[in-house]
């Protein structure tokens, strides 16, 4: 009975100075420091049965680097606040320069300057359907502008953007209808974005706004508007390895915008936002054209082609039941 309890009380020894030495580097970055009392070994050797079951040093059996518990936990890739809260230049840690990249922020919104101008060039031009093609402008220039504000890097218009974004999101809501109202507004915006691209801030001053909400960035309608038109340009970027590599550029940006769309509309305040399934589908979405741009960096075909597959699937999976 002696030899086991004598057994049992090394064992307990060895436990609590294993746990206390694993412990040690969170107890060196407390403050202040303090001292911590140790358990003294049995003063008995080890007997034969007691040294056969235990290791003489149990650092020499475990594998792998000590745990260091002061140090704060790795973030998942791209992980950090939600987009929400790094919207409309409020700061925020999301890495948006993860999804989309701001020399395609830049260049879609010179892109948009085209379709505008092609939308209201008269008020009969403008209320025989230019109105509808001015709307998903303005709504994407509201868009981009948003992604600019929050973007955590150095991208052009960063200064104006929040007040672009603003002024470009009220035009886009309100081209719902083609009226004389609505294209004095929409030739002042035009205004004010072709001043940007020459280098001027906005003439305008937007109105005040209630906190800042990605749902009211831009109308839903004109986000799945702009998302059917990348899912076109991006299968006719893959239809073949020959247009793969004459399409290369284009299919880039049109993924990161995809990419950064099915992570905007997961957000707060839209739509479907707290449906699981739904989540599942834009996130399967956002990745998947994530991989489109890798294989667009890395000259991949295949992988291009297969990831755009899947996205497409994201798509039509997500219109079965969300609408």
């Amino acid at each position: 009975m002696r030899n086991r309890g004598r057994a049992m009380n090394r064992r307990s020894w060895l436990v609590v100075t294993a746990c206390l030495a694993a412990a040690e580097p969170a107890l060196a970055h407390a403050a202040p420091p303090r001292p911590f009392p140790r358990s003294r070994p049995p003063a008995a050797d080890w007997d034969a049965a007691s040294a056969g079951i235990f290791a003489p040093d149990a650092f020499r059996e475990l594998v792998g680097p000590r745990p260091d518990f002061g140090a704060a936990p790795a973030a998942a890739p791209g992980a950090g606040d939600s987009p929400a809260a790094a919207g409309g230049g409020q700061g925020g840690g999301f890495k948006w320069s993860t999804l989309v990249s701001g020399d395609t922020l830049t260049d879609e919104i010179k892109d948009q300057r085209e379709v505008l101008a092609a939308a209201v060039t008269s008020p009969s031009a403008f209320k025989g359907g230019g109105y509808d093609e001015a709307r998903r402008a303005f709504s994407t220039l509201a868009l981009a502008f948003g992604l600019i504000a929050a973007h955590d890097e150095d991208v052009r218009w960063q200064r104006e953007a929040d007040t672009a974004r603003r002024l470009f999101g009220r035009a886009g809501f309100n081209c719902k209808v083609g009226t004389d109202q609505s294209f004095a507004e929409s030739k002042l915006s035009l205004e004010d974005l072709s001043g940007m691209l020459d280098g001027n801030p906005p003439r305008r001053k937007p109105e005040d706004e209630d906190g800042f909400r990605w749902s009211n960035v831009a109308a839903r309608p004109a986000i799945m508007a702009r998302l059917e038109a990348a899912e076109k340009r991006l299968a006719a970027g893959v239809a073949s390895a020959g247009e793969f590599g004459k399409q290369r550029d284009t299919t880039r940006h049109e993924a990161e915008l995809v990419a950064a769309i099915g992570e905007i509309v997961q957000q707060p305040d839209f739509e479907f936002h707290d449906d699981d399934t739904y989540r599942g589908f834009a996130a399967a979405m956002r990745d998947a054209a994530v991989a489109i741009r890798a294989a667009c960096d890395s000259k991949d075909y295949d992988a291009a082609r297969t990831a755009v597959g899947e996205m497409s699937k994201a798509c039509s999976d997500c219109h079965g039941g969300y609408r």
